[in-house]
């Protein structure tokens, strides 16, 4: 079966505005005592290794990570992986773990379907983030 004219044209535009035109970046500040990663775009198999890295990288005195979401359009489960396991690296070396998602966020609703808002610390803003 071929699809053609206005049908045609509304799945592709569609499948169009279901991919992110927001290229993703990163971007690192530091706040008092804390490192500041805010991330934008969508965090996918082929960004989320540059977000670990980027989490786990030297931090030298940082006593805490924040990792602010607020900009992400988009995250799948290999973004949640690396989540995971920098809070347990950062764990380790007593450095301690902040995600910043607001609650009115679509990207939240990942956190609290796989139970993870606790686990991971996500609170609604920076200021959360950097008041505990």
């Amino acid at each position: 079966m071929t699809i053609r004219g206005s049908v045609a044209r509304a799945i592709s535009q569609q499948n169009a505005a279901a991919v992110s035109d927001i290229p993703f970046q990163l971007r690192s500040s530091r706040v008092g005592d804390a490192v500041v990663l805010a991330v934008v775009g969508e965090i996918d198999m082929a960004t989320a290794p540059e977000v670990e890295r980027a989490i786990d990288g030297g931090h030298d005195d940082a006593r805490r990570v924040v990792v602010d979401l607020t900009e992400v359009t988009f995250l799948d489960s290999s973004a949640l992986n690396a989540l995971v396991h920098s809070q347990r690296n950062l764990a380790e070396h007593d450095i301690a773990f902040r995600i910043v998602s607001p609650s009115d966020h679509a990207v939240r609703n990942v956190f609290d379907i796989t139970h993870l808002t606790g686990p991971l610390s996500v609170v609604d803003s920076i200021d959360d983030a950097l008041a505990h």
